[in-house]
């Protein structure tokens, strides 16, 4: 059954017209009233819903029933990602929220391919948020990861991360993610795809980073991130149930 978030408090027998996105997916899989749909509002309730009225701009329906439905991670993972190309960024987005990213936060490095202006950073600020409620749309999820604005890498590091483990990629004297104690909660820094310098390396194991490294071999910035999202959730998340 399709599943669509929408952006406000649901409750049971409230009857509404949908958001024009939703609107347009629902006119396409040529739905008619009588149909059922599944909502949700990122809680963790996902809502059945009645479709009463298909019109040619509008669709209304009617919240017949709701049940808890909750597939978070026991562990809580924050995705400090370096802005990469448009392609490599959006992929990292959607895969990372279907592998149960919390939150993500972009970070502009030395070495990122793109810088932003006021207005620009928040476009993509909201593109990304789309892109992470499709990917919850898709994967069953029904709570919205938290897509923050983007910072400079040295802004980011000056405010205070309450995650039980700070991680970097690195080649830095790192460990194995097998060699740490297992955290309730991680942030994990990922560097673009020239990698971080040496400066910014330093900075970050100055602010509570620890190096890891994922084997030998060197990973796109993209592959690297979702590797070891996997990675942790196999040794500590909800893979090892």
């Amino acid at each position: 059954m399709p599943r669509f978030y929408i952006p406000s408090d649901l409750s049971l027998n409230l009857c509404f017209s949908l958001p024009e996105k939703v609107v347009r997916h629902v006119q396409v899989l040529r739905y008619q009233p009588g149909d059922v749909i599944e909502l949700f509002d990122g809680s963790d309730r996902v809502y059945q819903a009645e479709i009463i009225v298909m019109g040619k701009k509008n669709v209304d329906v009617r919240l017949l029933s709701s049940n808890l439905v909750s597939l978070e991670s026991p562990l809580k993972m924050t995705l400090i990602q370096s802005v990469s190309s448009s392609e490599r960024m959006d992929l990292t987005v959607q895969k990372s929220v279907e592998l149960g990213i919390n939150a993500i936060q972009p970070v502009i490095t030395e070495r990122s391919s793109q810088r932003f202006n006021y207005e620009r950073a928040l476009k993509k600020q909201e593109r990304w948020r789309e892109i992470a409620i499709s990917a919850c749309e898709q994967c069953g999820r029904t709570k919205i990861p938290e897509i923050r604005q983007i910072l400079n890498l040295a802004e980011y590091l000056t405010l205070t991360s309450a995650a039980d483990l700070k991680l970097l990629m690195s080649l830095n004297q790192p460990k194995a993610l097998n060699q740490l104690v297992q955290p309730q909660s991680v942030s994990l820094l990922i560097g673009p795809e020239g990698g971080l310098t040496k400066t910014e390396e330093q900075l970050a194991i100055e602010h509570g980073f620890q190096a890891i490294s994922l084997g030998p071999r060197v990973l796109r910035t993209e592959t690297a991130s979702l590797a070891a999202i996997s990675a942790m959730q196999i040794l500590w998340g909800d893979f090892a149930r």
